[in-house]
């Protein structure tokens, strides 16, 4: 259970974090076609990282050591992929022209891109972490 949060985690920041992987010279362009093919599974990877890290909350919080930050995390990725399903709106909205530029992240978009980010070097912690 704990290596599908992990796999979650990875998976699910590299979604968020789609618009600052693609920015990186020579990883980018693959990462982001193996994240456009993976996209349309977005929910279901949001379900995961649900599931996965409401199961550990619980577990920790009933019968200790402490919560964690893996479960947090896994927590907020889903309910960031599940947005869209969840309220009916996208969870990024570009909100008209960007006043910075075509391509310059701002405001929402770089918060969440950011936090992808912090979700995979979580997800990586967490497959090495022992349980």
């Amino acid at each position: 259970m704990a290596l599908l949060l992990d796999i979650a985690n990875i998976l699910g920041g590299l979604l968020l974090a789609v618009p600052l992987v693609r920015g990186l010279p020579k990883v980018g362009e693959p990462l982001g076609r193996f994240t456009d093919r993976i996209a349309p599974w977005a929910w279901l990877v949001g379900v995961l990282a649900l599931v996965a890290g409401g199961y550990y909350l619980i577990v920790h919080l009933v019968s200790g050591p402490q919560l964690f930050h893996f479960e947090v995390v896994g927590i907020a990725v889903g309910v960031i992929l599940l947005w869209d399903r969840l309220t009916g709106r996208r969870a990024l909205t570009a909100g008209g022209e960007n006043p910075a530029g075509p391509g310059v992240l701002s405001g929402r978009a770089l918060v969440l891109a950011i936090f992808g980010v912090i979700a995979v070097l979580v997800g990586l912690q967490g497959l090495f972490t022992p349980n």
